[in-house]
């Protein structure tokens, strides 16, 4: 039993590091992909809980901004039970602070037309910050993207 103490106590030790490799820029990634699997639940009310209270949303399809929780809700209220999809295709992340952090990149929207799967490739920028412990998103812009011509 004595022999044993030691070699827990080293495993513990060895093991910590790796408890203490998550930083802001993995917690802010984790959070838009929190803001993604939302987004595939079509339920405005669970994509509307990732966003600050006073988040602001330039959505892909919107000719306005979505300032608070209400207005994030009224934007996505359309897609409610609509078997719409969300996949991030690739991303860049910048820390700006251990409070702040700003995620750009390409997503893929999979809209249902007709029960026919129609993808639109579009691209984003979020900034996550932590309030209260917690991260939310502050600021979302979204547009579609552009590809390149053949």
């Amino acid at each position: 039993m004595v022999r044993t103490i030691p070699v827990v106590f080293m495993a513990l030790m060895l093991m910590s590091p790796a408890l203490a490799l998550a930083g802001p820029a993995e917690d802010a990634n984790a959070a838009v992909d929190r803001w993604s699997a939302a987004y595939n639940s079509n339920d405005p009310e669970t994509i509307a809980k990732n966003y600050c209270p006073d988040a602001i949303l330039l959505g892909t399809v919107s000719p306005v901004m979505s300032e608070g929780t209400q207005a994030i809700i009224t934007y996505f209220t359309p897609i409610k039970g609509t078997g719409n999809k969300n996949a991030i295709d690739e991303r860049r992340t910048i820390t700006i602070n251990d409070n702040a952090v700003q995620v750009a990149g390409f997503y893929t929207f999979t809209r249902m037309v007709d029960g026919k799967a129609i993808p639109g490739p579009s691209r984003f920028t979020m900034l996550a910050t932590k309030r209260g412990g917690e991260w939310c998103i502050a600021h979302h812009h979204s547009s579609p993207h552009v590809l390149p011509k053949n």
